[in-house]
């Protein structure tokens, strides 16, 4: 039998709040995205401001839909955290920083006067991977992205593992270095975030040149030129033995806290997402980071789930984000799971 290829309703916005930019995505019952509209966040400015750029940005996307407002059944917003889930407040978002304390679920239900869930934008990013993303058939997933930070997002039963104090998930800020540890940007020492994140691959990168290390990746420093994660994974392809090295370290140490999380939670898939995934597949610094990350998974973990869980990239790319956050939209005001599990289901999924 043909699949339908036609928009199916009920329809969700789906929202997704950056430090640079707002995402919007109109997506129909089957996780399909039909239009994408994207406005800048302008951050500095008062989250007034970016609430009137949020609505912007919503309507573009549903008159690029070719459908109404009438036709929008709810919204999904993923932001960064932390914040309050259940009241739907923003507490200290690190990349928002004049939207501290700012009621922002509220806010957005009543310029769109749609039913509103919040959602944290790396959950968000994982529930669409777990919806119609890598993990679309697994029964639990945890998906790390890797940014300017590490975010991270648990799904197990169709249910985001949000925490009681809305911080569940936050293995960017796992430790794994005790004592001597590097320093993220907020300040904590020996995190995850620290090692593995964008940022911290530049900056371990900027330390070993000017400590005197050999690199292709100097004549830049030396030009004045910003060195980013891109230009250290070309240089890793073309050959750098820094570039290279530094790339598979942090393979490598994501793999420890991979190990951690899957003896937490013994998870049947871990994703790879994010803006700092080295091309993937399509890649060769791409499919060895992710082989390092494996060798050193199936170096640590006890012998079933270092054999039996899947580790993979996940597939939506930057459209995880609005996408699961239209799921979560699904999910919290229809009932419908991504595994068509009812809530009793889900509550005794043995």
């Amino acid at each position: 039998m043909a699949h339908n290829t036609q928009p199916q309703p009920p329809f969700f916005i789906g929202v997704d709040v950056g430090g640079t930019t707002i995402k919007v995505g109109i997506v129909d019952d089957n996780g399909r995205s039909l239009s994408k509209s994207v406005v800048p966040t302008e951050v500095k400015q008062p989250p007034e401001i970016g609430m009137a750029n949020l609505e912007r940005c919503v309507r573009d996307a549903v008159q690029q839909s070719g459908l109404t407002m009438d036709d929008m059944h709810s919204v999904g917003l993923a932001t960064p955290g932390t914040m309050d889930i259940a009241a739907g407040m923003l507490l200290t978002p690190g990349n928002l920083p004049a939207w501290h304390g700012f009621q922002i679920r509220q806010h957005v239900q009543n310029r769109l006067q749609k039913p509103t869930v919040l959602q944290n934008d790396a959950n968000a990013a994982a529930f669409g991977e777990f919806w119609v993303g890598t993990a679309r058939d697994a029964p639990s997933a945890v998906m790390w992205t890797l940014g300017t930070g590490v975010g991270c997002g648990i799904i197990i039963h169709d249910v985001v593992i949000e925490g009681q104090h809305s911080h569940g998930g936050e293995s960017g800020h796992m430790i794994v270095q005790m004592d001597g540890g590097r320093s993220n940007v907020d300040g904590r020492c020996g995190t995850l975030e620290a090692y593995c994140s964008a940022t911290a691959l530049v900056k371990r990168c900027r330390e070993a040149i000017e400590a005197g290390a050999d690199s292709s990746l100097r004549a830049t420093l030396d030009a004045g030129q910003e060195i980013t994660a891109k230009l250290i994974a070309d240089a890793a392809e073309a050959g750098d033995e820094l570039a290279d090295r530094l790339v598979m370290d942090t393979a490598r140490i994501l793999g420890v806290a991979t190990v951690s999380l899957m003896h937490t939670i013994d998870p049947s898939m871990i994703l790879i997402g994010g803006a700092m995934t080295f091309g993937r597949h399509d890649n060769i610094i791409g499919r060895r980071f992710l082989q390092r990350l494996k060798d050193e998974v199936h170096a640590l973990a006890f012998p079933i789930p270092a054999a039996k869980t899947r580790i993979d990239y996940a597939i939506l790319g930057g459209d995880a984000g609005y996408i699961g956050a239209a799921g979560c939209a699904r999910q919290r005001f229809t009932g419908k799971t991504p595994s068509g599990a009812t809530a009793e289901q889900r509550a005794y999924p043995c």
